[in-house]
């Protein structure tokens, strides 16, 4: 199974797909799953693999789709006495253990994000210096330029001199437009065709104001154009090429930063008056709406449960849990 999941997890970090992988580091007794079992969640809260009874997993889709959204990881406890547990373990998210073998797992959930991509136009010091930078810094760099060379860019995964070769990606680039006076308009161009997450051009404020008009009588829409930072970067005076590279950088991790921070907040903002959360009638745990994979209709209402088990025990009584909570 182990071999299995992380093919899929290969082929979803290809695809600059994100998803999460699960893994139980510890368990206590009687609990069904044992250390080192595995599962991979994606971000529609697809679930992969195994990690004990099914009463586990409403709580760890939601906590992964959790983890994607702040990229961070998180070590989950659900068991019988979560208020003694949570006393015991500051720090660690404790949840109810509702499976009826009872006993305590504690997973391990590590959200894995594509990596950031960053296009660099141009062959001048400071693309060069940008190469360099970002790549130390984790990133996947395309340099491109109709003069660009492998061995002036040594550092970066690939180097295009058709800049119309630049794939946009499951997932906006950002890019730099440092050409420096060579072919500015053209780089200017294939860069907006990725629709970057960020997109800073290299260039004093006069010259860019020349850009802007050369690209207008073009046919570049001003919409387009009000996207462009410039002068990149933050102002910190640089004025070498790899000053000017740190500047660049930092701007882009400020926005990058700033995006993973309201990621969460916009995620925790359903429509008003929409349930996004309904109660398992028969073990009372709190199962997503969204995610359900588990459901009944009873008295014109549909009855949310964790696994196929509640299901079960519900429709063979259904009269003895009606009136719990359970409905949306």
């Amino acid at each position: 199974m182990h071999a299995a999941l992380l093919g899929l997890a290969a082929d979803l970090a290809r695809r600059e797909e994100p998803f999460v992988l699960a893994v139980v580091v510890r368990r206590r007794p009687a609990s069904s799953s044992q250390a080192g079992d595995m599962a991979l969640v994606t971000a529609d809260g697809a679930f992969h693999g195994w990690l004990g009874g099914s009463c586990t997993q409403p709580t760890v889709v939601r906590e992964a789709q959790r983890a994607l959204a702040d990229g961070r990881p998180r070590l989950l406890a659900l068991t019988p006495d979560p208020a003694a547990e949570l006393a015991a373990r500051p720090g660690v998210a404790v949840f109810p253990m509702t499976c009826h073998s009872g006993g305590t797992v504690e997973i391990y959930l590590e959200p894995i994000l594509p990596t950031p991509r960053l296009a660099v136009f141009g062959v001048s010091p400071t693309a060069r210096a940008l190469v360099r930078l970002a790549k130390a810094m984790g990133y996947a760099v395309t340099a491109a330029d109709a003069d660009a060379e492998a061995a002036l860019f040594p550092e970066a995964d690939e180097v295009l001199t058709d800049l119309a070769e630049i794939a946009p990606g499951a997932r906006p680039p950002y890019a730099v437009v440092a050409t420096m006076g060579e072919r500015d308009e053209e780089a200017i161009r294939a860069a907006l065709a990725l629709a970057p997450a960020y997109l800073g051009v290299v260039a004093s404020a006069r010259r860019f104001a020349q850009l802007r008009q050369t690209l207008s009588a073009q046919g570049v829409s001003a919409e387009d154009l009000a996207t462009i930072r410039s002068p990149a970067g933050l102002a910190i005076g640089a004025q070498s090429p790899e000053e000017i590279a740190l500047s660049v950088l930092a701007e882009i991790v400020e926005r990058r930063r700033a995006a993973e921070a309201a990621a969460p907040q916009e995620a925790a903002s359903p429509p008003a008056g929409a349930d996004t959360e309904a109660i398992d009638p028969v073990c009372g745990m709190t199962v997503e709406i969204a995610t359900a994979r588990h459901t009944a209709e009873h008295a014109g209402r549909t009855i949310y449960f964790c696994g196929g088990g509640c299901r079960a025990r519900f429709l063979a009584e259904p009269e003895r849990f009606a009136a719990q909570k359970g409905a949306a």
